[in-house]
């Protein structure tokens, strides 16, 4: 069953004026709709103006005597100025959710050659959010001007899915944002990549505070920039682009800098200053840190968020700043809520978009992109190309992916690493060698205090080779009875200390026999962990 065809438009004031006779001389953008042989209309809704009607009902007459088979309904519109853009919208929008649309039986067509800019930019619109759920047509003259004839028409599908090149356009346009929020970075990691997505998509439509958290090194500082260099592009921010890490701001200053002063403000203040919020006008702000700022600073940081104004220190007139927040910090600020150190309606303005940047140690797959990443920036900083041999390459691969490797500095200690790397790299290649020496020096950075301390007690006991072989649990129990034995005067002594709870179960305890059996496994005996002999045993 074939459906219905339903035309609805606004009667031309001009193009469709004309009551005289000679009005068939000349082409009406309503009347040429039924008067093309392949457009068979079942029904046009007239839309017009009280003052109209007149014109309407001859236009209306005119259409049943081309098309007999076209009913024609007119409906009178109360909008007082075609040209007042919230009215129309909001008539065309109220009588769009009045119409009993039926799309099961009937296909609709918005025409909208006629009407004012503002009726055809409304209607747009209601189609393209499916208020109206129609397709448009557009009608065009003749080409020869004055010619008589039904000119041509043109239908239009809003679903942009049908047109591939312009949604590839978009597409594109897209992707060039999240490959500048990634810095040109081919990451692999998909929640990372969702998350980009978002911040794009989040970035180039909303001015409101973005919340940046995660692990120091995580990257928050770099993705606030790269925020602008893409708001920029878009040509969204004029103003400058203004970082400050609140953890260095303390007491006046912290006041002064964020907020600036007059002169005389305070000792010291020797001269008017504008303040960072000032400079950040019509720019974006960048706050890292943001939970290192006092209570009094949070205080005036919201007003100057939500009002666009505050009063710098010693002014007596407020100074206004419109700049997009964008706050970073590895606290949890909702403990630090909780603990009184952080406002909670700062939090809870701050709080609308909120991303939590993953540590590189949870984005192990995007190690070898970034990798390479820091190789350019070295090679742009110092003007030298220096690469990895094969083997180099993956023997520091398979290190930096694996769970020896916890990357506590972050994305931080791989650009260091690549820096101490490239800079001792004979002839520009970074050999296995090279790799090895900045292996050694990550693993010694990244234990805690309590696992160095413990690998400098063994290591006066058990060679370096040895050592190596002994698991971090295994290290950490040797080393906790060395330092028993060492406080005891004898065996028997330190094996009661050592096997206070489990002796109790046992009927003939032999703790000095179980302390000799334990120690041998390593080996070592009583006089080396004493002291009194330093030499090596082997366990064989």
């Amino acid at each position: 069953m074939s459906l219905k065809r339903v035309v609805i438009g606004l009667i031309g004031t001009k193009l469709d004026s004309n009551l005289k006779p000679e009005r068939w001389e000349k082409w009406r953008p309503t009347v040429s709709l039924f008067q093309h042989e392949d457009l068979l209309i079942d029904r046009l809704e007239l839309l017009s103006a009280p003052r109209s009607l007149e014109l309407c009902e001859v236009v209306k007459a005119d259409v049943e005597s081309v098309s007999p088979e076209t009913e024609v309904r007119l409906h009178e519109l109360a909008t007082k100025d075609p040209w007042e853009f919230e009215q129309v919208y909001g008539t065309l929008h109220d009588f769009a959710l009045a119409y009993p649309f039926d799309p099961e039986s009937e296909e609709y067509l918005l025409h909208i050659t006629t009407g004012t800019h503002v009726n055809q930019i409304c209607l747009f619109l209601l189609a393209e959010s499916k208020h109206f759920p129609a397709k448009l047509i557009q009608t065009s003259p003749p080409r020869r001007r004055h010619h008589q004839g039904a000119g041509s028409y043109r239908i239009i599908d809003l679903d942009l899915s049908r047109y591939d090149l312009i949604a590839r356009r978009f597409q594109v346009e897209q992707e060039a944002g999240q490959v500048t929020l990634k810095a040109g970075i081919d990451t692999r990691n998909s929640a990372f990549n969702r998350l980009i997505a978002e911040i794009e998509q989040v970035a180039i439509r909303s001015r409101e505070p973005i919340l940046l958290t995660g692990p120091t090194g995580a990257g928050k500082s770099a993705l606030a920039r790269r925020i602008d260099a893409l708001k920029r592009a878009r040509r969204q921010v004029q103003g400058r682009f203004v970082e400050v890490n609140c953890a260095t701001l303390r007491g006046d200053a912290a006041m002064s800098t964020l907020f600036g002063h007059r002169r005389g403000a305070f000792t010291g203040a020797l001269q008017d200053r504008d303040g960072l919020l000032r400079a950040a006008d019509g720019g974006l702000l960048f706050l890292d840190e943001i939970g290192e700022l006092g209570l009094d600073e949070q205080a005036m940081l919201l007003r100057a968020i939500e009002e666009k104004r505050f009063l710098p220190m010693g002014a007596d007139r407020e100074t206004q700043s419109d700049f997009q927040l964008i706050a970073g910090t590895n606290r949890n600020l909702g403990e630090r809520v909780r603990e009184g150190h952080f406002r909670e309606d700062l939090l809870a303005r701050i709080n609308l978009w909120t991303y939590h940047l993953p540590g590189l140690a949870e984005r192990r797959e995007d190690l070898e992109p970034n990798l390479d990443y820091e190789l350019d920036r070295f090679a742009e900083r110092t003007s030298a190309r220096v690469t990895f041999n094969k083997e180099a390459r993956q023997r520091f691969l398979d290190f930096a992916t694996s769970p020896a490797a916890t990357w506590n500095g972050n994305f931080r200690d791989l650009g260091a690493a690549v820096t101490r790397m490239a800079t001792l790299a004979p002839g520009g290649r970074i050999n296995v060698e090279g790799v090895e020496r900045e292996i050694a020096r990550l693993e010694t950075a990244w234990r805690p205090a309590e696992t160095n301390r413990d690998d400098e007690l063994l290591a006066g006991l058990v060679d370096r080779e040895r050592l190596a072989d002994i698991d971090r649990f295994d290290r950490v129990q040797l080393a906790e009875v060395v330092r028993v034995c060492r406080d005891s005067r004898f065996l028997a002594e330190a094996g009661r200390s050592l096997f206070a709870a489990s002796r109790l179960k046992k009927k003939q305890p032999n703790d000095a026999d179980r302390l000799r059996k334990y120690l041998a496994r390593f080996g070592l005996e009583w006089a080396d962990v004493q002291g009194t002999s330093r030499s090596f045993k082997s366990a064989d």
